[in-house]
């Protein structure tokens, strides 16, 4: 989850900037995702579409909120300043993947998005920001918690992963 950013020189909108390009980070990879698989991807596929768009919906909050505080001034921070904060690792998703895999992933970059949150803390200085990035991986726990209830609703067989003919089955 590394970032070019020095953390202890962040103001608000710089934060608020950063935090929309991690949810759009993760919503880029898991629209990927859901397009490798496609309809050979099963309920794997569907999932990661889902995230997509809970990515893209939990994205689009943060953007509102900072466009309400600071208008249309321009960004200080871009995509290239971090990678894979949130965002599952690109090589990580299989045609083979079972239900419970796919969720497990996501789970475990809502966990890792939790895990960058704090980590920065120390080193936030604003008291503005720390409270957004407290705020920031509160919400990923409980994202990751929502999962976790979700896995456990998940039928029995939602462990198995899905047969395919490798001669008949385009490559990921």
């Amino acid at each position: 989850m590394p970032t070019r950013l020095d953390r202890s020189t962040l103001g608000l909108q710089d934060a608020l900037d950063l935090a929309t390009l991690i949810e759009e980070e993760a919503y880029k990879r898991y629209t990927l995702f859901a397009d490798q698989l496609g309809r050979g991807g099963g309920g794997a596929a569907s999932f990661f579409a889902s995230m997509a768009e809970n990515e893209k919906r939990h994205g689009r909050q943060i953007s509102d909120r900072r466009k309400a505080m600071f208008g249309d001034a321009p960004a200080r921070v871009s995509l290239e300043d971090l990678f894979d904060v949130e965002a599952p690792e690109v090589g990580a998703p299989r045609r083979s993947m079972s239900l419970l895999q796919a969720y497990e992933l996501a789970k475990s970059s809502e966990e890792k998005a939790h895990d960058f949150y704090d980590d920065a803390l120390p080193s936030i200085t604003d008291p503005d920001v720390r409270t957004l990035f407290v705020e920031l991986r509160d919400e990923e726990t409980e994202h990751a918690r929502m999962i976790e209830e979700a896995i456990a609703k998940l039928p029995p067989d939602a462990n198995i992963e899905p047969y395919f003919d490798l001669d008949e089955s385009p490559a990921l």
